[in-house]
């Protein structure tokens, strides 16, 4: 072979592999490239993951309601408090909005949405087997920048609880206008026959000035104890805390309440251990227990027993009840009998008069002294209020 030839060889092979290499080194980039664009498509969809679940566990915080629907009308999203509110499992995602919620208000409220940008303030009523809930909902129409709809959010705030004290407070009103007016009514009819020429006559004078008294002393009454409540529930009133011996201060509430038990024949027990201290208002105490010892006598059985009791709770509270042998209260009323008026048995309550804020007062002032009151009651069997209060501190 000639030197020419051998030179030409050689340049051919040197081309051959300076292609090589450089064919190498761009399949080396280009591999390279295509791991850095994997590597950075994992990392965008890792960090696209992690903003959603941040996002859903926001939502999941939440205690509004929030159900985001897409535009072909099924969930999207929809967080813990939503669930909870229509009863449907967390996983509600790919169902309509009326197979989740069940509800054809909110289906109409999403289908509004097609046609308006948003939806506010607008009320459901959502009547369920044991409760009625009220939910206010905000929603708002997605939309691309070209206008056109991508679904809508939609966000319950639950109103339930602002809708039952509205109750409360209507019901409230009425009873202390019922209160109110039936001895103004009495003491208005007897000022009237007074003044129409009864007084002429000293014994029609003197009985109805009786009637215009009792009436007025039980205004009195009824003001002083709403203004008491009133007091409690703004936390104004002042408690003069110090050890109380128990069994002394049933005994003065027993006997307090002597002169209305013999009119009904009802004996009175006293049976608190000595030794037995709460660290309580000496005052409000014995209202407490005058409270539940009068409507023991009251509703109780007439010619039967009333018997205070306590016993300690381990060292850092003590027990202190009212007991009687009377009818009972139903199942129904126990939940209700420390609300404010509420007579488990309007007929007698009649009766017997009195404010019907007496059981609402006991718990109150019991609240006060950071304790609690129950009652245990079975029809035909009697009734027993238990107060617990702190002990006091050595």
């Amino acid at each position: 072979m000639s030197v020419v030839a051998i030179l030409l060889a050689l340049g051919w092979l040197a081309t051959a592999w300076v292609a090589w290499r450089l064919k190498n080194s761009a399949v080396r980039a280009a591999e390279s490239h295509a791991r850095q664009l994997e590597e950075q498509r994992r990392h965008r969809e890792a960090e696209f993951r992690a903003q959603a679940a941040r996002t859903e566990a926001l939502f999941d915080r939440m205690v509004e309601g929030i159900l985001v629907v897409g535009q072909d009308g099924r969930l999207r999203l929809a967080n813990r408090a939503a669930a909870g509110m229509f009863q449907f499992e967390a996983g509600a995602a790919g169902r309509t909005v009326l197979e989740a919620t069940r509800h054809h208000e909110v289906a109409a409220i999403v289908a509004r949405l097609a046609g308006e940008p948003e939806v506010l303030n607008h009320e459901l009523r959502i009547d369920g087997v044991t409760e009625t809930r009220w939910l206010q909902v905000n929603a708002l129409a997605l939309r691309t920048p070209e206008g056109e709809g991508e679904g809508a959010i939609l966000v319950f705030h639950d109103l339930t609880r602002l809708r039952r004290l509205e109750g409360v407070r209507q019901e409230f009103v009425a009873n202390v206008s019922h209160e109110l007016r039936t001895p103004l009514s009495l003491i208005k009819s007897a000022t009237e026959t007074l003044i129409d020429g009864g007084r002429q006559d000293p014994q029609v004078t003197a009985r109805f000035l009786e009637i215009i008294e009792k009436h007025a002393n039980r205004l009195t009454l009824l003001l002083d104890d709403l203004l008491l409540l009133a007091r409690l529930d703004s936390g104004r009133i002042d408690l003069d805390l110090r050890p109380v011996p128990l069994a002394a201060a049933a005994q003065e509430a027993i006997d307090d309440a002597a002169i209305l038990a013999r009119g009904r024949g009802v004996t009175l027990v006293q049976s608190v251990p000595d030794g037995l201290t709460a660290h309580a208002d000496a005052h409000r105490l014995r209202q407490a227990l005058a409270n539940l010892i009068d409507n023991a006598i009251k509703y109780g059985r007439e010619g039967g027993t009333v018997e205070v009791r306590g016993r300690e709770l381990g060292a850092q509270q003590v027990e202190v009840s009212v007991r009687d042998d009377g009818p009972g209260i139903a199942g129904e009323a126990l939940e209700r009998v420390f609300e404010r008026f509420y007579r488990a048995d309007k007929a007698r309550a009649r009766v017997q008069g009195g404010t019907g804020l007496g059981l609402a007062i006991v718990k109150n002032v019991v609240q006060a002294h950071g304790g609690d009151v129950r009652v245990e009651s079975t029809p035909g069997r009697g009734t027993e209020f238990f107060i617990r209060l702190p002990a006091a501190r050595e």
